[in-house]
């Protein structure tokens, strides 16, 4: 098994090509090249697929194995937690790291309604129970 993984890649960097590939290894799993070509419904050559999962390998998204000569890739991480990064970029460039700004942004433009706010009380007063340690900027606001 192969992985070149770089964590630090910016997700908002990836190709309209390499995002829907992304996806559709995110959505089976496990694929070969011919797989990923069948599932993508445009014409492109297998070689065009196959440099694009090495591309996706080589930036951290995807890893593989080989078996019988042929390249299984899976997913490195979970869409979550690509997602995750991706917000967390957005958050250190245009809200000065405040995910509060962010939220805040969410409701004022209608991205986020009273059911998804509602849903994310419950997730972190569940996770504050499950996990009472402080989180790294609590940490900080703590010391000062």
């Amino acid at each position: 098994m192969t992985s070149n993984t770089t964590p630090d890649h910016d997700p908002a960097e990836l190709g309209e090509l390499e995002r829907s590939i992304l996806l559709i290894v995110w959505r089976l799993g496990t694929v070969t090249a011919e797989r990923v070509r069948e599932q993508l419904g445009r014409p492109l050559k297998d070689s065009t697929i196959r440099t694009v999962l090495r591309r996706l390998e080589e930036k951290g998204y995807l890893t593989h194995s080989v078996e019988s000569r042929t390249f299984f890739y899976r997913p490195v991480e979970s869409r979550q937690r690509v997602a995750g990064r991706a917000v967390k970029r957005i958050v250190d460039w245009f809200c000065e790291g405040s995910v509060e700004a962010l939220l805040v942004g969410m409701v004022d433009s209608k991205v986020l309604g009273r059911a998804e706010l509602q849903r994310l009380a419950e997730r972190i007063a569940a996770a504050k129970i499950a996990n009472p340690k402080p989180a790294a900027g609590a940490r900080k606001e703590a010391r000062s």
